[in-house]
């Protein structure tokens, strides 16, 4: 079995768990073909559906520089529909040009996004409440190679080494990953306050009446992580992010933010200053929605793609914007970016005061 038809078997069943009836949404461009091919497949031999929205090259741009004002949210009339109907959705990552919006103003990015978040809104509340299942994966592409500064061959290998595709049994992989991570989570539900530490860093958080959440793939493919949402008003302190990043096509890196009772109040970047100001400027960007840890150590170099870069083994995350309503969490936003640190270097997490994390491991 080659490494498609792998990844193909991972999606359908490990992921979505498709089964019989079943009706799939499958975004993405025409780059992803063989996996687009290989996928359809394994659907259709369970005896469900898919439906499919492809974006062709420069489609976003194009939109962007030509839409009017007053129709800026507008999309396909078809998604909304879908989530509102069908049982999943699977959106493969092949973009033709990573940076193809980073000319794009960004307050008309803000509006778009702001316009499009009842639909996110929904299609996260159903998630929680077990009506519908979503996934997230890549399928290597030309300029995601430029922008990790590799070559296609080798960023191809980085994927299939990120989602255990180079395995005999991927599945089997990931399965012994969530267990693990189970472990992590489990302890971590019978604390209530949590402290991340690090050069640059020192920022608590109340996680009392929330969820850690186990991500071991059923979701994003790639995953290996353990998140939960912070009690919206409990955290407090500053928090370096030393991970570069790309936020709507354009460069952010050396992010600072100062938070007090729940709210960033300050914050610089050493590039992409303008794209903070901005971003803080959404309803509900200011606060965290989301607080994690990193634990899939087939993943450890950095290369500026949050699917990849915040499942780092031995690196923390924290999103401004939206929260997890499977988490408990509460603060709506129409924007949800996670922003990634290494701690394997002087890192330290402390659970209700007490130290269960160090550079990078579990001590517990």
């Amino acid at each position: 079995m080659d490494w498609i038809q792998k990844y193909a078997v991972l999606l359908v069943d490990y992921c979505l768990a498709i089964s019989e009836n079943d009706i799939v949404l499958i975004r993405s461009t025409s780059l992803a073909t063989p996996l687009l091919q290989a996928v359809y497949a394994e659907i259709l031999k369970r005896g469900a559906q898919a439906e499919f929205l492809l974006s062709f090259e420069h489609q976003d741009s194009i939109f962007y520089h030509n839409v009017q004002p007053s129709h800026i949210g507008d999309m396909s009339y078809f998604y909304p529909y879908a989530v509102e109907k069908f049982t999943h959705s699977l959106t493969i990552d092949a973009p033709y040009h990573v940076k193809a919006l980073a000319t794009v103003d960004g307050v008309l990015k803000a509006k778009r996004q702001l316009a499009l978040s009842p639909v996110k809104r929904k299609l996260m509340q159903k998630s929680a409440e077990g009506l519908f299942k979503w996934a997230l994966c890549v399928y290597p592409t030309e300029s995601m190679a430029f922008e990790a500064g590799m070559a296609l061959d080798d960023f191809q290998e980085f994927v299939k080494n990120a989602c255990f595709l180079n395995a005999q049994d991927p599945i089997n992989e990931w399965k012994l990953l969530g267990h693990r991570q189970q472990k992590v989570t489990d302890f971590l539900n019978q604390k209530s306050h949590i402290r991340y530490v690090n050069e640059g860093t020192d920022i608590s958080f109340s996680t009392l009446g929330r969820k850690w959440i186990n991500s071991d793939g059923k979701r994003n493919m790639p995953s290996g992580e353990v998140f939960t949402s912070p009690v919206e008003d409990s955290v407090n302190g500053h928090i370096t992010f030393g991970y570069p990043t790309i936020y709507d096509g354009q460069d952010v890196s050396g992010i600072y933010l100062e938070v007090k009772d729940g709210l960033i109040h300050h914050w610089k970047a050493e590039i992409g200053q303008a794209i903070l100001d901005t971003v803080f400027q959404i309803p509900g960007a200011r606060v965290f929605g989301e607080a994690a840890i990193g634990m899939n150590f087939n993943i450890q170099t950095p290369i500026k793609d949050i699917l990849f870069d915040e499942k780092i083994g031995g690196s923390i995350h924290m999103a401004i914007g939206a929260s997890y309503p499977e988490a408990g969490g509460l603060n709506q936003s129409a924007i949800h970016w996670d922003m990634i640190t290494d701690m394997t270097k002087c890192g330290e997490i402390y659970a209700d005061g007490e130290l269960i994390y160090q550079n990078g491991a579990f001590i517990f």
